[in-house]
Parts: structure tokens; C-alpha cells; sequence
């Protein structure tokens, strides 16, 4: 294993392997290769041949501009091994779902990587990006004791995933001294601000990740119960959220409310950490977790109240700027109207008509004329024209 000060000096000359060509890994990889030499490693070949031909593999804001518009030092392949050779960082953002069976993420993935990497003798510092169990690097790293593993937790919004990478709020680093420094030293070459860098335990680097989202999705499911009693009282949730979030200790972050919360994180993010307290008494988490459930359940109850004959789904993706449907909050309010046996009709541009048991049309004025009330998570102004027919709980026009 190498000695901390070899990692240091071995990380000057920068070669890179990013493994994972999703949200993370790839936004990650075009930063990088402006000034690394960067291996993007994938399964998936149509995001490796578009990659190849300087062409998003996600939809997210800045990143085609960057690919196409930018010299970079990237290149993209399904196999590995041969680009190992005087690799001096391995950067893993592969997926780790919440697999609803066990009550945990799903790893396997993760970890049949760290075994290729053993099994190879790779002397390259190891990130994890992935978000993970509270425990799991310690977990991996005695299972590969020939990996110098580290925790490096990321902190990107949907649809900001180039600029949050470089503006970065902090940089969290689950390691100490020279190991730590020289991981930093990476990642602070793409950031254009001075954000500050925590030094820490690679566990305490893995509960920030899962209490800072958590965080956020009790800030979300406050604000969304909020709503939930001014729409039975009919009060002006607006008026009554201003009032609160004047206030500098509230503030208006995450104030905006919506179906639920969904997308890459919250949902899965919850649940684990959730699972994580196992005999630890708590009550806080898991009232999280069942709000957001009762809030798609009371908003498809005021919909159903409407008496609509064929509701219109307006975009299936959870925030602008993004091609993300993963945990979309609208899929459970969707499923209870069906179930009360409401006609749907989908718009979603990024969904194959083919791709959903519910019935989806790419005619946005089809759309419009033929459903009697409209559904939007996120107000649009290309439903101005027909904004007595929509219902949306989005009072600041914001994600």
C-alpha cells in the first residue's frame, strides 16, 4: 500500500479514472479533463458514443457546452484495466439505489468495482462519490486492504450540476493530512470559489451526506404540510410562507412547495439513514419518510375532489433543466388517481410513447385543448394560455 506522502506526490501528475458516466461522473469528468487527463468508465455504449462525439450523455444546463466547446483531455470506454497503468486517482460515482427489500442501498455495483480494482493491484488513490451506507467505506476497506479508500461526499442540485461543481458550498474530504490535501488539491482545481475544506473521518463524511439531505427533506416536507393546511383552509400558503421565512434564522431556502420530494437524493437518502439507526431510538426521520407519502396522498384527494373526467400530467421530470424521472414525486399521485379511475394524459417530450403503461402525447396543444385540469410539479410558461386549468402548489416559480 502506498505511503501517504507517495499518494501525494503520485497525485501531481494527475491521470484520472472516473467510473460512471451518470449525473455525477460525467459532469465531474468534463471539469476535470480541462486540466487531468481523464478516463470516463461506463457499460452504457450509447453514452459512450456520444460522449465520442462531444454530445451530453444527460441532459444538464452547460454540460453540451463544455463538450463541445471546450479542449478537454477525456476519453470514455467500457473496459478499464489497461488504463490502470500510472493511474494516480480512481473516482467512483456509480449508482447505489435504495433497494426497498432490504432497507439499504444497493452496493453490489460499487463493490464489484473496488474487487475488479484489488483484483488488479491498482496502487490509485480510491474516491467514493457514490452516496452510500454510514459505515461503508470502513466496511470495503478492510475487505480490500490493498485500496486506499476515501469518502468524498457530493453535494450537486439537479439541473446545477456544473456550476454547484464549481461553486461548491464546502469540500468534505473523509481523510486526514496528506492524504486529505492531496484529494482537495483535485477538486479544488475546478472550483472558481473559495469553499472551505473539511477534513474528517470517511463514516463522518458518509453522515453529513445523509443528515444534510435529510435536512433538506425535512425543510421540504415542512413547507409542503404548510401548504397542505392553507389549501384546506383555503389560505394564502404564499402570505403565510413570506411571514416565516422573513425570518434570518428561517430563511427562504427550500421554501417552494411541491408534490413531494423526489429525484436523485432525498428519497433514497432519507430511507438509508432511516436504516441506519436501526435500535437507535428516533422519531424525526421516519416522520419525514411518511410526510411525504400523506403529501402525494392529499394532493391526489384535492384533485379527485375537482371531479376531473382526464387529467393532463405536465413533465414527469422533478425539476427544470433536467431528464431526471427517478423518484418523481408525480408517479405516486399519478398511480392514486388511476386507481380512482381518472383518465391520464402525459406530456412528457423525454419519454418514449411507448416507455409507460400511461397514455403519453408530445402534442403540446393536443395536450392542452383535451385535458379539463392540468397537473404541474413546476409552473411553465408555455401553460400560461390555459393556466385556469392547471393546478400546482409552485407559488415562487422556482425548483
Amino acid at each position: 500500500m502506498l505511503r501517504l506522502k507517495e499518494i501525494g506526490v503520485r497525485l501531481m501528475t494527475k491521470k484520472i479514472l472516473v467510473f460512471g458516466a451518470g449525473y455525477v461522473g460525467s459532469s465531474l469528468s468534463i471539469l476535470l479533463a480541462e486540466h487531468f487527463q481523464v478516463i470516463l468508465v461506463d457499460t452504457d455504449q450509447v453514452k459512450l458514443i456520444k460522449i465520442a462525439q462531444k454530445k451530453a450523455p444527460i441532459d444538464e444546463p452547460l454540460l453540451q457546452d463544455f463538450l463541445s466547446q471546450r479542449d478537454l483531455n477525456l476519453s470514455a470506454t467500457s473496459s478499464f484495466k489497461e488504463h490502470l497503468a500510472n493511474t494516480d486517482l480512481v473516482i467512483l460515482a456509480l449508482p447505489t439505489n435504495y433497494n426497498e427489500n432490504t432497507n439499504f442501498f444497493d452496493t453490489s455495483i460499487l463493490e464489484q468495482v473496488l474487487s475488479d480494482l484489488s483484483a488488479a493491484n491498482s496502487t490509485a488513490a480510491v474516491v467514493i462519490k457514490s452516496t452510500i451506507p454510514i459505515g461503508f467505506t470502513d466496511k470495503v476497506s478492510k475487505a480490500f486492504p490493498n485500496l486506499s479508500i476515501v469518502f468524498v461526499p457530493e453535494f450537486l442540485r439537479e439541473g446545477h450540476a456544473i456550476l454547484d461543481n464549481q461553486h461548491p458550498t464546502r469540500i468534505v474530504i473523509g481523510a486526514f493530512k496528506e492524504k486529505a490535501s492531496a484529494i482537495s488539491d483535485v477538486f479544488l482545481k475546478i472550483a472558481k470559489n473559495s469553499p472551505e475544506v473539511l477534513h474528517m473521518s470517511s463514516t463522518e463524511a458518509e453522515a453529513v451526506k445523509l443528515f444534510a439531505n435529510t435536512y433538506l427533506a425535512t425543510r421540504v416536507s415542512f413547507f409542503n404540510e404548510l401548504d397542505s393546511f392553507a389549501l384546506e383552509h383555503q389560505l394564502s400558503a404564499k402570505n403565510i410562507i413570506d411571514g416565516i421565512s422573513s425570518d434570518p434564522r428561517v430563511g427562504k431556502g427550500y421554501n417552494n412547495p411541491s408534490f413531494g420530494y423526489g429525484g436523485y437524493c432525498l428519497p433514497k437518502d432519507t430511507k438509508q439513514l432511516l436504516a441506519n439507526f436501526a435500535s437507535i431510538p428516533q422519531g424525526l426521520f421516519r416522520a419525514v419518510v411518511e410526510s411525504n407519502d400523506l403529501r402525494k396522498a392529499f394532493i391526489a384527494s384535492k384533485i379527485l375532489q375537482k371531479k376531473p373526467k382526464q387529467v393532463g400530467i405536465f413533465r414527469l421530470v422533478m425539476k427544470k433543466g433536467s431528464d431526471n424521472f427517478r423518484e418523481s414525486a408525480i408517479f405516486s399521485v399519478m398511480e392514486l388517481l388511476e386507481k380512482a379511475g381518472t383518465a391520464l394524459l402525459v406530456y412528457e417530450p423525454l419519454l418514449s410513447k411507448t416507455d409507460t403503461a400511461f397514455a403519453v402525447t408530445h402534442d403540446l396543444e393536443h395536450f392542452k385543448s383535451s385535458c379539463d385540469l392540468i397537473l404541474a410539479n413546476r409552473m411553465d410558461d408555455v401553460l400560461v394560455s390555459v393556466a385556469d386549468k392547471v393546478f400546482t402548489r409552485d407559488l415562487y416559480g422556482e425548483n
